[in-house]
């Protein structure tokens, strides 16, 4: 892990604001925004809607990704009620390991020792968030990749929904730690408004 200063964003408003602009302005507005401190995520914004903003660091990423510590890495996204509910715990325990100085597999262990002592809840039905900021950067490969939706399912075969076949728009990607399949759909605009022209 480099420094820990490489992961905080040196402005606070800068991070709000960075963190709503993972939706639009409709559904962010009123959500709950969390920043990173020193300590791990804290609440900077009370919400009223129950979606939470925020940019989330390379460790969200699966332990094999090459970006994993990637002090760049700056993913906006705003996740419903119910990914607020049973997806961002594991993003603040994740955080809560590493911001303690675990490496990669003592994080991983942390993340199947808190599930299988149900200190992680389940994973709710219509779990999804949206990731839509043109400002976010999600590492060197992916850039600022393409507005898109994602969906989180319990472990499944992509097949099942049709993903990751030719000419469907949904792509996936499986974190076992997490025990999840995250379903993207990119979609046409950026929160803003703006056509995504890639």
């Amino acid at each position: 892990m480099a420094p820990l200063e490489q992961y905080l964003m040196p402005d606070r408003p800068a991070e709000i604001a960075l963190s709503r602009s993972a939706a639009p302005e409709s559904i962010s507005r009123d959500a709950e925004v969390m920043v990173l401190g020193r300590h791990g995520y804290e609440t900077a914004v009370k919400g009223k809607n129950g979606f939470v903003c925020m940019v989330e660091r390379s460790w969200t990423a699966g332990i094999d990704d090459p970006g994993f510590w990637d002090p760049k890495i700056r993913g906006a996204i705003c996740l419903n009620p119910p990914a607020a509910r049973t997806v961002l715990p594991i993003t603040l325990k994740k955080t809560e390991l590493v911001l303690a100085g675990r490496s990669k597999a003592q994080m991983s262990e942390g993340i199947k020792d808190a599930f299988d002592k149900k200190e992680l809840p389940p994973l709710e039905s219509g779990s999804m968030s949206y990731m839509m900021s043109r400002q976010a950067y999600l590492g060197d490969s992916a850039g600022h990749w393409h507005p898109h939706l994602m969906f989180f399912a319990p472990e499944t075969d992509a097949v099942t929904w049709g993903a990751d076949l030719p000419g469907s728009p949904i792509l996936t990607f499986g974190y076992s730690q997490d025990r999840l399949t995250v379903f993207l759909i990119p979609v046409p605009k950026w929160s803003d408004g703006t056509a995504d022209a890639q």
